[in-house]
């Protein structure tokens, strides 16, 4: 069997068994899959609930230095735009025995916050690099794609970029 070939069948190997971080049924523009946070009070937020809204789930830890650095930001934005119909959704990744420092992250934080509970998300995937962060829209579907982004750290023009338009959307 000649080189290309052996090396065209591993590729096509590999592309038919997808590490299972990689598996997500994310489309842009497609209906985004379902999430609920259970916050840190005991509270359930539904992603089918927010319908009307623009949603951003952001996928962070205690331990991840770019993800302190981004959630002031987010925090702020977050309150800034309200109003407009934005809701951020914040899924910690820490472990329970954790608790006690989300907790002081989280009271800093203008959004509400729970512990993610395991890794594997149905529909989003294995959450294996943080920060990570998705946008649904008003009508509920995939606006952006935290796992495409080159950079995934929320800035200021990024949020200005992606979530600036979809708040302008009519309500």
């Amino acid at each position: 069997m000649s080189r290309a070939c052996c090396l065209f069948s591993l590729l096509l190997a590999l592309a038919i068994a997808r590490p299972a971080w990689a598996r997500n049924d994310l489309v842009l523009g497609a209906t985004a899959p379902p999430i609920t946070l259970i916050t840190l009070d005991g509270r359930h937020i539904d992603t089918r609930d927010l319908h009307g809204k623009v949603v951003i789930l952001t996928f962070w830890a205690t331990w991840c230095a770019p993800c302190r650095e981004e959630l002031p930001l987010l925090s702020r934005y977050a309150q800034r735009h309200a109003h407009d119909g934005l809701v951020v959704l914040g899924f910690s990744l820490d472990t329970p025995d954790q608790l006690d420092e989300v907790r002081a992250v989280a009271k800093r934080l203008d959004f509400p916050v729970g512990l993610l509970g395991d890794a594997h998300v149905p529909g989003y995937g294995r959450i294996w690099h943080l920060p990570v962060n998705f946008t649904i829209d008003r009508m509920g579907n995939l606006a952006d794609n935290g796992w495409k982004d080159n950079n995934p750290v929320w800035t200021q023009e990024r949020l200005d970029r992606i979530v600036g338009p979809l708040l302008q959307a009519a309500r």
